[in-house]
């Protein structure tokens, strides 16, 4: 059973950059699909990206599309998520999550079982 761990959150101005990471262990990485959700105060969790096992396919919310990016280095056991052009809305926990259950990418949350703890994402206006 995988373990996920997220880093890289914190304060950012509008129109900033950060780069979140997430950490596996305990599991075989590169067979898992991986997927990126946040939730907001009074919101429910909602899908940022997901990329497939190998890394060569990947899904965007319309929200990010073009100004996120995720990526994984499997040598690693890690998937990262570059977040760009950040927005006052963007304010989340941003959570981690992974799945053997497909190979590709899904934005469906009850795909994954295997979450992280989460980390805090703050972008001000």
């Amino acid at each position: 059973q995988v373990q996920l761990v997220e880093s890289g959150g914190g304060l950012v101005q509008a129109g900033g950059s950060l780069r979140l990471s997430c950490a596996a262990s305990g599991g075989t990485f590169s067979t898992y699909a991986m997927g990126w959700f946040r939730q907001a105060p009074g919101k429910e969790r909602e899908f940022v990206a997901s990329i497939s096992w190998s890394g060569g396919a990947t899904y965007y919310a319309v929200s990010v599309k073009g100004r996120f990016t995720t990526s994984r280095d499997n040598a690693k056991n890690s998937v990262y998520l570059q977040m760009n052009s950040l927005k006052p809305e963007d304010t989340a926990v941003y959570y981690c999550a992974a799945s053997r259950r497909f190979g590709g990418t899904s934005p469906s949350d009850a795909d994954y079982p295997y979450w992280g703890q989460g980390t805090q994402v703050t972008v001000s206006s």
